[in-house]
């Protein structure tokens, strides 16, 4: 059972190496499993998401998940975000990132080895490669008579299976962007937008590449995160790891030998073989390790095998493996750095919950002219105009009507509405109205200062609500 695969890390090794081509092997066990219902479920997320339905009455677009740019709209089902409302996708993706930061202080880099598209979609693109060229060795052999009839056939089918994957998840992200079953039926009638072409194109290609060709090597040069995720590790976080004080000294082993004075590593170097990054575990800790388990499946399965207990390789923290074999203590996850994310992500979801729950169904926005701040009348009276911008967040059409409180005497006209100060705003829309606001002469002269503070009234005829906005009437100086 014994691997000669060559590994990208240890000694000798040189900054400016050329590339060695890892050819993983298909690993059995739990943590595969796991891998492979992690990436059904992402998969089917990513690409049956757009063709939810979502009932938002007969004036709002029925896709669940939808990102409006035209209309500067984010769909979320129930949810709406609105351009202003940006701050929601700003908590969001705080909360993505605390998330991250406490999973990494307590397992390690499970992200990059389950659940970051880049794992997701070069486990896919492996498994096509299985599928067309076989297992490790097969492949190998395929790579040796690279101008064979069976070598170009099973290359082309694979990388025309790679291409269909990566034009499928082009696909799949412009459907986020569109009404996917009318866009998906402009794609068959050739009529659909270039940008949606244009994008396709872009991802179709970075997934062809990233997924296909590069590999591991996204992750090993081109992702920052292996570099920034060891500030997040301590002595009690969960890694991957070689237990070095039962599998040294390692070496072959033969049925009927003795396992006194050795260790129960036979050297079989299968963990290398499966590896996706192509890295021995037994180096410790690398910056190449995306954390995917497939080694301890492999390992247990050499260990299951020769007779000796599994979990030579397994999860566990640098505090256990420094004691050896004197005794493992249990997971510690009431640590400073646990709690600190944890709470932090507490405060972040109280913050944005109670931010959704109190979130108006009308946003008022006055703008008060600036040139000229006021205007005089030739009967002494002032004038001053503003635009008020009224957004009814609501999915059925509202009427409202406009009052002045604070400012008395004053009178209010709206242009265009000559049939009193009622403003009528569609649903889910913005209605912008003009406004003049006069005070008569003994109004302004019963003021106190040039800058006088008062408040708009808006009313919502059918149910009565009331919102009130602060504004400024300007007047002659004082």
């Amino acid at each position: 059972m014994r691997s000669d695969t060559p590994t990208v890390t240890g000694e000798g090794r040189s900054l400016y190496a050329g590339r060695v081509k890892v050819y993983p092997k298909e690993a059995h066990g739990t943590f595969r499993t796991v891998k492979w219902i992690v990436m059904a479920v992402t998969l089917g997320i990513y690409y049956l998401v757009p063709w939810i339905r979502w009932d938002r009455g007969p004036y709002l677009p029925d896709q669940a998940v939808l990102i409006d740019l035209p209309a500067r709209r984010f769909y979320f089902f129930f949810l709406e975000i609105w351009p202003q409302e940006f701050y929601y996708i700003t908590g969001l993706l705080v909360l993505a990132s605390l998330a991250l930061f406490l999973v990494t202080s307590v397992a390690g880099r499970v992200w990059c080895g389950y659940t970051c598209p880049q794992t997701v979609w070069t486990d896919l693109m492996i498994a096509v490669e299985r599928f067309w060229q076989g297992d490790r060795n097969a492949r190998l052999r395929l790579d040796k008579h690279m101008w064979s009839f069976e070598t170009l056939w099973r290359k082309a089918a694979t990388h025309l299976s790679w291409l269909l994957i990566a034009i499928a998840t082009g696909g799949a992200f412009v459907f986020y962007f569109a009404d996917a079953p009318t866009l998906a039926k402009q794609f068959w009638d050739f009529d659909a937008p270039t940008t949606a072409y244009l994008f396709v194109g872009i991802f179709t290609a970075t997934t062809y590449v990233l997924g296909g060709i590069a590999r591991e090597q996204v992750c090993i040069y081109m992702c920052p995160w292996p570099r920034i995720q060891g500030a997040m590790f301590d002595r009690d976080s969960l890694l991957i790891s070689y237990r070095t004080w039962r599998g040294e000294p390692h070496g072959p082993h033969r049925k009927g030998e003795t396992w006194d004075g050795r260790g129960d590593c036979v050297d079989c170097r299968q963990c290398v073989a499966v590896c996706p990054t192509g890295i021995d575990i037994r180096n410790g800790p690398q910056l190449e390790c995306i954390q995917c388990a497939l080694c301890i499946d492999a390992c247990d399965e050499i260990m299951t095998k020769v007779n000796r207990p599994t979990g030579l390789i397994a999860y566990d923290t640098v505090r256990n493996l420094e004691a050896g074999d004197v005794g493992a203590e249990p997971l510690n996850l009431f640590r400073p750095r646990v709690i600190l994310y944890a709470v932090a992500m507490a405060a972040v979801a109280i913050i944005m919950l109670i931010a959704l729950l109190t979130r108006p169904e009308l946003d008022v926005n006055v703008l008060h002219d600036r040139n000229p701040l006021y205007v005089r009348l030739s009967d002494g009276g002032v004038r001053n105009g503003y635009t008020i911008k009224l957004l009814n967040k609501l999915y059925l059409p509202r009427a409202f009507s406009i009052g002045v409180e604070g400012l008395p005497g004053a009178t209010l006209d709206l242009i265009g509405h000559e049939g009193g100060a009622v403003v009528p705003v569609p649903p889910d829309n913005l209605q912008s109205v003009r406004i003049y606001l006069t005070l008569d002469k003994p109004g302004v002269k019963a003021l106190t200062s040039a800058a006088t503070p008062f408040s708009f009234v808006i009313t919502d005829i059918a149910s009565g609500a009331r919102t009130e906005h602060g504004a400024t009437f300007q007047g002659p100086p004082r």
